[in-house]
């Protein structure tokens, strides 16, 4: 569907909406980004177990976890056997 604005049109938006006294969001650096991320199976499961047990959902459960390790600044510590 194709719309036609004048610029009539646009210059009266202009003067009708003023935000000039607006303020910046202050949530955006809230704001999420959708990502693509490959999670073996056994920990999907955990964190979907844990979503039953909480009744919040295991996307949200995983967020929260990296969020508090970011939070946190806890260093990765890996040991290959």
């Amino acid at each position: 569907m194709k719309v036609n604005i004048t610029m009539n049109e646009v210059n009266k938006m202009q003067t009708e909406y003023d935000f000039s006294q607006a303020r910046p969001n202050p949530y955006a650096k809230k704001l999420k980004k959708q990502i693509t991320i490959n999670i073996d199976i056994d920990t999907i499961n955990y964190f979907k177990s844990q979503s039953e047990t909480s009744g919040i959902p295991y996307q949200t459960l995983i967020n929260l976890y990296l969020a508090d390790c970011a939070a946190n600044q806890k260093q990765l510590q890996i040991s290959w056997r």
